[in-house]
């Protein structure tokens, strides 16, 4: 008798055991099986969220069907404690599995508001976007410059504490420009920086997290432009009248506040090149401007004839060869143009009205060139 009731609590254990794998089993496909949604949507996260709140939010956008089970499959994962604040696209047929691991990764926003700090030459806005999930298309619901009164809609992404954010830096920004933008940007947080040495700060975008701090991201920037400079003057062409990458630098700081047009970049390279390995002085208004603002700002005026003549460590005009330091902080092209120019024969080079210029191999050549030129100006101006 013992053994027959022995048996069967052992058939039932079996049976249970057996109900309870398959239940297991049957909760992983679901947990990992493709979710109801038909479109993307973007999922708001604030601060503060916990699993459950959000589970159940996606339960009723009707993103998942079971909350019960995504948040037990995150407990599983050890993700559950790991959700980040902020807005995550969420993508057709995403699984609960695929949404745990989007909502606990990073906490870097994929979808929702942009707010984009672009520190430009001229002057600094803020633009804030917001992404259509459906058309994966922004919309501008703000733009103005820093430094400005902020509008309702960047001040609501500021108070709610989430949002994509970036750091746009252009071309031939000084490294005083970047600085004062940094420190005015409400959303990073820190200490000031201090003004980077100039040319030691790669232009580009670089993403952000909401409350970065601005010194580390300031930091990425130098990394970035040591990395760029190593390679580039590793892949130097011979021969080059530079004696350091710190040179190369310097001209290409030049080069890069000389002509915005790509396709110059070697040919403007190459007037500079030949010019030092003659001995002539450069002679480039670039140098001359900041050698007057110091970097802080633009000018915002052409220069006098005056200010040509008077002696600066930084007028090519009065001193020869490369000024001390970079008047600016290149990108990657005009570093790669410094360190291989184009080889030309060209001393001379001047605006040709198009944005563009005209380059000359002779002082006569040049002196039509800057004749041409001025009557372009002057047939504008009237």
């Amino acid at each position: 008798m013992w053994r027959s009731v022995a048996s069967n609590a052992l058939t039932l254990l079996i049976v249970l055991l057996a109900g309870v794998g398959i239940a297991v089993a049957l909760a992983q496909n679901s947990y990992r099986a493709e979710g109801p949604s038909t479109e993307a949507v973007c999922l708001s996260v604030p601060r503060g969220a916990t699993m459950t709140s959000v589970s159940d939010d996606l339960a009723e956008k009707g993103l998942i069907k079971i909350p019960a089970l995504m948040r037990v499959g995150a407990d599983y994962e050890e993700k559950a404690d790991r959700l980040k604040a902020g807005n995550f696209l969420i993508p057709p047929g995403a699984s609960m599995q695929q949404i745990v691991d989007l909502v606990t990764r990073s906490g870097q926003s994929t979808c929702g508001s942009e707010i984009n700090l672009r520190i430009g030459v001229a002057t600094t806005t803020i633009r804030v976007r917001e992404l259509d999930p459906a058309s994966s298309e922004y919309q501008i619901t703000a733009d103005f410059t820093l430094g400005d009164p902020t509008p309702d809609a960047y001040d609501d992404l500021l108070s709610r504490g989430f949002a994509r954010t970036r750091v746009t830096m252009a071309e031939g920004v000084t490294s005083w420009q970047v600085a004062d933008s940094l420190n005015k940007a409400g959303f990073l947080v820190g200490a000031p920086v201090e003004v980077a040495p100039e040319g030691s700060l790669a232009p580009g975008s670089y993403d952000v997290a909401m409350a970065s701090d601005r010194a580390e991201l300031q930091q990425r920037m130098r990394e970035e432009q040591e990395a760029i400079l190593a390679a580039a003057w590793a892949g130097r062409a011979e021969g080059l009248p530079l004696e350091s990458a710190e040179e190369a630098l310097i001209l290409a700081s030049i080069i890069e506040k000389e002509t915005g047009v790509a396709e110059e970049r070697p040919w403007v390279s190459s007037v500079f090149i030949n010019r030092l390995n003659k001995g002539m002085r450069l002679q480039t208004d670039p140098t001359v401007i900041y050698g007057i603002t110091g970097g802080e700002g633009v000018l915002g005026r052409g220069l006098f004839r005056s200010e040509l003549a008077r002696p600066t460590p930084y007028n090519t005009y009065t001193i020869d060869g490369l000024p001390p330091t970079p008047i600016a902080n290149p990108g990657l092209e005009a570093i790669e143009a410094a360190v291989n120019p184009a080889e030309t024969d060209f001393l001379f080079f001047v605006a040709d009205g198009t944005g563009g210029h005209v380059f000359a191999r002779t002082l006569d050549e040049h002196n039509i060139n800057v004749r041409r030129w001025r009557q372009i100006e002057q047939q504008r101006s009237q």
